[in-house]
């Protein structure tokens, strides 16, 4: 027995139409835009706070926080241009923030790093795992159209 409707593959199913329906009325809306440019400059900020906060004799955190940030915007970026592409990638802010909130412990000789370090780092931890949070569930949170 063939379903000829389902004969090109996932991408003929009904569903992944209705799910790409969803997911361009989420990329569209205002709340995307801003959060996808929040989540671009969250990155840029990480990778550039080394020089900021001058993570002077730190050059493991500060190769850490470039490659981070580096991802992180890269991350923005792809949302912002191709969110039917990336919209998986959305949950991979949560471990990178969570990296960065404990890299100051785990990549510096000694554990010596300075207090203005790992407030900036437990900062931006914070607010890109909440990022990535909130881009997660953005996508979960528009309602699906109703079916008669």
């Amino acid at each position: 027995m063939s379903y000829p409707q389902y004969s090109t593959g996932m991408t003929g199913h009904p569903e992944m139409a209705e799910m790409r329906d969803r997911l361009e009325r989420t990329a569209s809306t205002g709340k995307a835009i801003a959060l996808e440019g929040l989540i671009l400059l969250t990155g840029v900020y990480t990778a550039i706070s080394p020089w900021v906060v001058h993570f002077s004799g730190q050059p493991n955190l500060t190769a850490n926080n470039l490659i981070v940030g580096i991802t992180t915007a890269l991350i923005g970026l792809g949302l912002a241009l191709v969110p039917e592409r990336m919209f998986r990638l959305a949950w991979a802010l949560v471990p990178l923030g969570i990296w960065l909130i404990i890299s100051p412990w785990i990549v510096t000789p000694a554990h010596g790093a300075r207090a203005g370090v790992i407030w900036n780092n437990i900062l931006t931890g914070v607010i890109t795992m909440a990022l990535g949070l909130a881009a997660m569930g953005l996508t979960i949170a528009v309602t699906r159209p109703e079916r008669h």
